[in-house]
């Protein structure tokens, strides 16, 4: 679920704007926390894990980007963001069932430090949480069905401010969450334990309740869906494949090009079939329970929590032109992995 693309000429655009006195048609963007400056450029690669109690950062525009991990307040997360002007990582806490916010990355880098201190958190709502995804100041959190919550999964929704996260909304879904992507208003999830992607539209014009899909799709060859993230700016999504849990080699990545399009075009209930597909499936590619992806529109990198193999992998994949057993372009271990968040400006 998971980048952010700001090119330089549109913050040019909302300076001016300002500059002409319509600020009530135009929001400037939020001053640091910090006085850390924001840089002109950035790519950034940010993980968390369900057992190491550490999120990960990487500076993908660094001569040799090296991984720097950060010690936070719960060993198990899932799910992450971050946010460059508020130099702020939101995440997903399942250790204490709560959205949690660390501050001042930047500085935490440049001073050498090995541990983020929480900011602040929302209260305790949500258990089994497995992703979050953010749209402006809301923050929603996927809670999986499971015997702690009386078997119901949940949307929560938060709005984010300075100081905390107040609960908006709950949206409950006849679905078995995981993985969600938020494309402005619309909603993008799976169906765990099935192949569906399941789209709600609208999503935050719903008052707190039961909610029911705008439509679902089953996507055709696909055993298990987990990760997928959606790039509006070349209208590519990508999907993950977990297949049996218990199984090293037979995870995989769906990629759908034009998919607003094909989405269209397939009716409600109906499958995207293979020939609308880019696959990557195979013992080369070290996919066996991916269970995250993000991906860059402009290097077209594909990269991946692959929780499974070694105990836990990230990988960086390119962008595939045909189905094939591919070979990453990068691996490297990181025990636990759950969640891959890319940052693009």
């Amino acid at each position: 679920m998971k980048k952010l693309f700001l090119p330089l000429a549109l913050v040019a655009v909302l300076f001016t704007s300002c500059n002409d006195d319509d600020s009530s048609m135009v929001t400037p963007e939020p001053e640091p926390i910090d006085q850390t400056p924001t840089p002109a450029q950035e790519l950034k690669l940010v993980t968390t894990s369900n057992t190491s109690g550490k999120i990960s950062f990487t500076d993908l525009l660094a001569t040799t980007p090296t991984a720097k991990s950060f010690t936070i307040s719960s060993t198990d997360a899932d799910g992450v963001y971050y946010d460059t002007f508020k130099d702020q990582v939101v995440l997903a806490s399942r250790t204490n069932n709560r959205v949690e916010a660390y501050n001042g990355l930047r500085n935490a880098i440049i001073s050498s430090a090995t541990t983020l201190d929480l900011s602040f958190s929302s209260s305790v709502d949500f258990t089994n949480a497995r992703e979050i995804a953010v749209s402006g100041d809301k923050v929603v959190v996927a809670q999986d069905q499971n015997a702690g919550n009386g078997n119901i999964s949940k949307f929560y929704v938060y709005q984010r401010n300075t100081t905390g996260f107040t609960l908006l909304n709950t949206y409950t879904v006849d679905i078995k969450l995981w993985g969600i992507h938020l494309d402005g208003t619309t909603m993008y999830a799976i169906a765990d334990n099935t192949s569906d992607l399941v789209v709600y539209n609208n999503f935050f014009s719903n008052a707190t309740g039961s909610i029911s899909a705008s439509k679902r799709v089953t996507i055709e060859g696909l055993v298990r869906t987990h990760g997928i993230t959606y790039s509006p700016q070349d209208n590519v999504m990508v999907l993950s494949d977990v297949g049996l849990a218990s199984s090293a080699t037979d995870g995989g990545l769906v990629v759908i090009n034009n998919f607003t399009s094909v989405l269209n075009m397939t009716n409600n209930l109906g499958t995207i079939a293979m020939n609308n597909q880019i696959r990557v499936y195979g013992p080369n590619s070290m996919l066996g329970n991916p269970v995250d992806v993000a991906y860059d529109h402009v290097t077209n990198a594909i990269y991946v929590a692959e929780r499974l193999n070694s105990g836990g992998l990230v990988l960086k994949f390119a962008f595939p032109t045909m189905s094939a057993d591919a070979t990453p372009q990068m691996s490297r271990a990181e025990a636990g992995v759950t969640a891959v968040y890319l940052h693009r400006r």
